[in-house]
């Protein structure tokens, strides 16, 4: 059995965060592990409040993981503070981490920025040129390369300036688009479209946390980088169509659609 590890925040309301993460790697498969950045209270209408770990916890939790159970690749998330995001980085070095997928939650959807100057400098210089692959979405792309991104080809220069500075794959979210659900992939200077239809449901609460965790799934099987995006972008496109609907406000994906058991439900 593959082990993969969730590095996040804690969503109260299940749909995001470790929480999202641990579902999609089980029903990959894989042993999920996970180390808590934060514990948030949160539901479908909003995050109403934020309790950090330490560095010193976090560091325990990781070493606790690293030196009993060797993940086979690693998703980090939302880390909300440069000295916590110092402290995965150094993690990382010391244990030769693999397979390394960073989900740079910088900007929210509204475009507020989530990471103050500071934090964001530690993630850039730090941690990101420790990934296999980033996944920013498109306000995120801007902040790491520094253009604003309207059309494709601004999506291409952008993944192009930012692997050219990060050295690792680069897959630029195309979710914002309110016409498509395209999705660019820059590796080893060369451009791959991952074409997408839009899914008509307001529940996507999480998809972000769930493309980077299914990627890390299939990377931790030995799928190369692209195959691992399609098939990742296949997982949660289904988990959209699947059509759950819970909750007052932008409800999660069902990532449980596929499983399938003798414990699974009623008989």
């Amino acid at each position: 059995m593959k082990k993969v590890l969730t590095i996040a925040g804690s969503d109260s309301s299940g749909g995001a965060g470790i929480q999202a993460d641990i579902k999609t790697i089980t029903v990959h498969g894989h042993y999920a592990m996970s180390a808590i950045t934060a514990l948030t209270a949160q539901n479908t209408t909003g995050v109403y409040g934020v309790l950090e770990s330490t560095p010193e916890f976090l560091a325990k939790q990781l070493d606790c993981i690293f030196q009993d159970i060797y993940p086979d690749s690693i998703k980090i998330g939302m880390v909300s503070n440069k000295i916590l995001i110092e402290i995965i980085a150094e993690k990382l070095v010391e244990y030769e981490a693999k397979n390394i997928v960073v989900d740079p939650v910088m900007v929210s959807t509204s475009g507020s920025k989530l990471l103050k100057e500071d934090a964001i400098e530690v993630l850039v210089n730090k941690l990101i040129p420790l990934a296999t692959i980033i996944t920013p979405n498109i306000p995120e792309a801007e902040v790491l390369c520094g253009i604003k991104i309207n059309y494709e080809k601004d999506m291409e220069k952008a993944a192009m300036i930012i692997s050219e500075k990060f050295h690792g794959a680069t897959l630029i979210k195309g979710g914002h688009s309110s016409k498509d659900a395209n999705d660019l992939l820059f590796e080893k200077g060369t451009c791959t479209w991952i074409y997408g239809k839009r899914i008509d449901n307001p529940n996507n609460h999480g998809t972000g946390c769930t493309l980077s965790s299914a990627i890390a799934c299939n990377l931790a099987e030995g799928y190369s980088i692209l195959e691992s995006i399609r098939r990742a972008k296949t997982y949660v496109t289904e988990a959209l169509k699947s059509n759950l609907d819970l909750g007052k406000g932008s409800g999660p994906l069902d990532h449980c659609f596929a499983i399938e058991g003798n414990f699974f439900g009623k008989e």
